[in-house]
Order: C-alpha cells, then structure tokens, then sequence
C-alpha cells in the first residue's frame, strides 16, 4: 500500500461524515430515526431563488466555465446586502470573493496566509474544522479557551498576557457555534486592537447572524478592522441554501487577491445559475427573515422542553440554528450518554466534545427539523428518562434554564 502524506497523520475524517452513517443504518420503517445533530436547514430558499436557477438552467449559454471572481451582479449584490444589514461599505469589484460555500474559504484562507509554524489562534469549543485545516497546512494549533462562567466570552486579558510572537491568524465565530454567543461592538474592537498590536489576521466566520438575533454584526463595520480582518458569510444558514454551496469572504483587496491566487487554482468557478439565484435570494426582505426566525423560536421552544426532561442546563439567550446544553451532573460521561439515548430512542443528538475539550460536558440540538418532529423526539426522550428514573427508583433532576 502506498503510504499516505504526513499532512494528514494527525487529521480524522469529520465527526459528522463517519456518525451520520451509523445513524442512519439505525433507521427503520418501523421507528425512523430523528436527527436533531447537524444544522442543515429543512426549510426552502425563497421562490424567486428558485425561479431564478430555473429560468438561468435552461439557457443553454449559461452552462460554461465562470469567472473565478463570480459575475459582478452577485457581488454588487454581497455588497448591497453587508450595506443593509452592517452598514459596512465594501467595493464589489475588489473587495468580495464568491466562494462555493464558506467551508471553502477556510481552506483557501488557511493556504494563502499560513506557511508551516505559523500559530493559529483557535475557539475551544469551536467549528474543528478550523483545527483540521490548519494542521493540514503544517500550521500550529493554538487554541483559546471559552467558558460558561464568562458567558462564552474571549477572556482578552489572557490573550494579551499570552506570546503572540508567532500568531499568523485567529478563528473567530459570532454568532459563537455551538454555544449561540453572540459578540458585542466593543469586544470586536478590543480583538481588532490586539490584532493591530501584534500584525495578526482576524477571520470572523459569521453564517448565523441573521438566525434568531436581533443585532447583526461585522467585523468589518469595526474601526481599522480593514487593516487586520476577513469575514466570511453564506446563504446556507440563513437563506436556506446550504446545499447550494454559496458564500463568500470580504476584506481588504490586497487579502481578497491572496485569497483568489488559492481559489483560482482550485476550482473552475461557480455555476451561472448558482450566482444568479444568490443574487435574488440576497434581495430577501424583513419580512422574510422574520418568518423564517419566527419558526425558528417555536422549534426551539420544543429543543428547550426536550432538554429540561434530560436535566440539561441552557442560556435562555443563544441566537443561531442550535440550543447548547450542558450535560447533568451525573452523567459521568456525556459521549456514551448521547449513544445510549440514540439507541434506545433513534433520537440523535450532537455531544460537546466534537468542538473541543471545553464542551465534553455539553451537547447540541439542532432546531433544522419541524416542530411536529421535535414534539415526537420530546416523546421518545421523556419515555426513556422515565424508563431509566424508573429503573433505578429515582427520578432525575430536572435544571431549569439559567
């Protein structure tokens, strides 16, 4: 057998890619399994998105090769949308790079900013595909810590009594996932002061901030962040379109020119009626996302009952598709706990661990199911703890939301 590269030594194949499929070898006719642990939205894009690929799809001239840049309808259109809802002015023709989904932009980020070494400030808990691309790209993990007692929060007087000698880049993600945290102005600032003192890049991946929050926020709308910062967005979260594969990353042009020496090497650009349904879905209006959250806040009304029954704790006060719970006490270990009651329920649940060391007491629902589907997952959930509070002759105790 041929030896793989060194690169991929220390990097697993994704949580989700491996857990899925034993999740769904577990459905049945009888008991179909319910997924409440990957944010994929369940819900439709807008009709004019969808009236849009359609009528581009059956122009056969719009099936060739794209501009690496996307068309500049889409990016007038990124532009105009990071105006309304951030107040941010960015150039369309230099300061936006279409990517086929943000992931994407992780990856081309990481290659075009960070030689072998290089350290990487990473969120713990955190996306672990920050950590993942960096150790494909040699760079050095280095990761900061988040906590429940200061409100998952960026402890900036650790940061600025740690060695930042060798800091290259800093992952950045608010509307936080998994725990919901949502970032203030003057935290930004403070982070684009520090990266400002020690010549370091910020990237804020920011997909959720649409989703169940009243204040969206760039990092781009923060003073002297052009300098220092790149942010990343998508239509997947918040347009419904994660399958479509749509995103982009914004900043300064010089950072967006790096970027695309990456991208342009990669890929063949994005298909035609891809761009031209993105620029009608980026048109959305208030009242869109409106319906969208008010959905959401019922959804999530179920996630909060499903966990008080388990005796999970949460903040009442969490914006994006997920409710981050930590675990009761007396579970001694929450991974085998998710297991147990997706075996017994067909009810999965995501456990805290996957995103680092600091959420090994905690676990994720999803709210990308239907109301209807989350009241049957409360159901099977309520008959297991009663089975097991019944077993060993107590009932467990039930946490309200602190």
């Amino acid at each position: 057998m041929i030896q793989t590269a060194n690169r991929i030594a220390n990097v697993e194949e994704y949580y989700f890619s491996k857990k899925l499929a034993e999740v769904r070898s577990l459905d049945s006719p009888e008991l179909r399994v319910i997924n409440l642990g990957i944010g994929s939205p369940d819900q439709a894009p807008s009709d004019s998105s969808i009236d849009a690929l359609i009528a581009s799809a059956k122009n056969p001239a719009n099936h060739g090769y794209q501009n690496y840049k996307g068309i500049p309808q889409l990016r007038k259109a990124i532009a105009e949308f990071n105006q309304r809802i951030y107040g941010t002015d960015l150039n369309p023709e230099t300061m936006i790079l279409p990517l086929m989904g943000s992931k994407e932009g992780i990856m081309h980020i990481s290659m075009a900013f960070l030689n072998e070494g290089d350290e990487v400030l990473i969120p713990n808990p955190g996306y672990p595909t920050y950590s993942s691309v960096a150790k494909l790209v040699g760079a050095t993990l280095k990761p900061y810590t988040l906590r429940e007692e200061s409100n998952w929060g960026i402890d900036m007087e650790a940061l600025k009594k740690a060695d930042l000698s060798r800091v290259k880049l800093m992952w950045v993600n608010f509307p936080h996932m998994p725990t919901g945290r949502v970032a203030s102005r003057e935290e930004l600032k403070a982070l684009v002061d520090l990266a400002r003192q020690h010549a370091f890049l910020i990237v804020n991946d920011n997909p959720y901030s649409l989703i169940l929050n009243d204040h969206p926020l760039s990092i781009l709308s923060i003073e002297g962040a052009e300098e220092v910062a790149l942010e990343l967005n998508s239509l997947s979260k918040s347009h419904n379109m994660a399958g479509w594969r749509i995103g982009w990353v914004a900043g300064h042009a010089s950072y967006i020119d790096a970027v695309l020496r990456v991208k342009s090497n990669m890929d063949s650009g994005m298909f035609l009626g891809l761009q031209h349904a993105a620029v009608e879905a980026l048109k959305n209006d208030t009242s869109w996302f409106t319906a969208l959250n008010t959905i959401y806040s019922l959804r999530k009304n179920v996630a909060k009952q499903i966990l008080e029954v388990l005796g999970c704790s949460y903040d009442d006060q969490q914006s994006g598709l997920f409710v981050w719970a930590k675990a009761p006490d007396h579970i001694p270990n929450v991974e085998k706990w998710i297991d147990e009651i997706l075996y017994a329920t067909k009810v999965f649940i995501t456990p805290g661990f996957i995103f680092g060391e600091t959420g090994r007491r905690y676990i994720r629902i999803s709210l990308c199911c239907t109301e209807e589907i989350l009241k049957q997952a409360l159901v099977r959930i309520a008959g297991f703890v009663q089975e097991k509070s019944t077993g060993n002759g107590q009932q467990p105790t039930v946490h309200h939301n602190v």
